[in-house]
Order: C-alpha cells, then sequence, then structure tokens
C-alpha cells in the first residue's frame, strides 16, 4: 500500500529533486513552455502551480515564499509583473501538459508543459466567436435579401 506516498521521488534525493523542479521552474517562466518527461512535467506542475497563486497577489511576504522556492530573483520579478497580469483572472490550472510521444534514445515518454495563458494557437475561441459565423446564419440572411438581377437579360439582348 502506498500510503502517504505523495510525492514522486524522480529518483533522485531530496535536495537534488528541490533543485531540479526550481531550475525547471524558473525554465518554465523564462521561457513559457520547456520539453522534459511526464513524470518529471507532472511533478513540475504541483510545484510550479502553487507559485503562481501566491504571484497574484503582489506583497512582500509572498514574493519571499516564492523566492525560498525558487531561488532565482529574476524569475521571481518575472513572474510577479508578467505572468501575474495575465493569470489574474484565472482560478487555477496554470499550465498545460502535452504529451509528445517516447524519446528515441530510452522510449521515455517525452511532454510538453507550458503555461496555459502564454499560447496562441489555444486561445483563440474569442477571436474565432465574434468572426465566424455558421453557414445556417448567411443561409437566413439570403433570404431577406432581394434577388439579384438576372443573368437572362444579358443573354436576351444579344441575341437581339
Amino acid at each position: 500500500m502506498r500510503h502517504g506516498k505523495k510525492v514522486n521521488h524522480l529518483g533522485r534525493k531530496t535536495a537534488h529533486r528541490k533543485s531540479m523542479l526550481a531550475n525547471m521552474a524558473c525554465s518554465l517562466i523564462e521561457h513559457k513552455r520547456i520539453n522534459t518527461t511526464v513524470a518529471k512535467a507532472k511533478a513540475l506542475k504541483q510545484f510550479v502551480e502553487p507559485l503562481v497563486t501566491k504571484c497574484k497577489e503582489d506583497t512582500t511576504h509572498n514574493r519571499r515564499l516564492v523566492f525560498s522556492k525558487l531561488r532565482n530573483k529574476h524569475a521571481v520579478t518575472e513572474l510577479f509583473r508578467d505572468v501575474a497580469v495575465k493569470v489574474a483572472d484565472r482560478p487555477g490550472g496554470y499550465t498545460r501538459i502535452i504529451k509528445l510521444g517516447n524519446r528515441l534514445g530510452d522510449n521515455a515518454q517525452m511532454a510538453l508543459i507550458e503555461l496555459v495563458d502564454y499560447n496562441e494557437t489555444y486561445n483563440t475561441e474569442k477571436k474565432s466567436k465574434s468572426t465566424r459565423r455558421s453557414r445556417r446564419s448567411r443561409g437566413g440572411n439570403k433570404a431577406n435579401t432581394p434577388a439579384p438581377a438576372p443573368v437572362e437579360t444579358q443573354a436576351s439582348n444579344e441575341e437581339e
């Protein structure tokens, strides 16, 4: 039974695991997406999401709490300045894990982990609702508009 074994140790000692997750979190904040294994991506998601939640409220205490985890002042300032603005209205779920397949060398499952609000391809719902219409709505508008001039008049003029 695995009672009380919530943490995935990732085959590393505690200090190595914490340093690795801090470095990966700094890279994720800086580049907005990184490639890694699925297990590391899941561990990183659990590590980063509470930090992003803390960055929504910019206080000295929250900055110090985040700095104690990340240990990189440039990542902390970018998190509180840039990322906090984008995720201010989001109630959680700040990262997305996309599985990429297996790595060639050791067949490990690879994944792309990214900050959700920084991917423009998935954030097109708002734009598409305002610009696109379905065929059904255009067909209804054609019935209400007057018919265009018939083409036969031009052909009948040529015959005469």
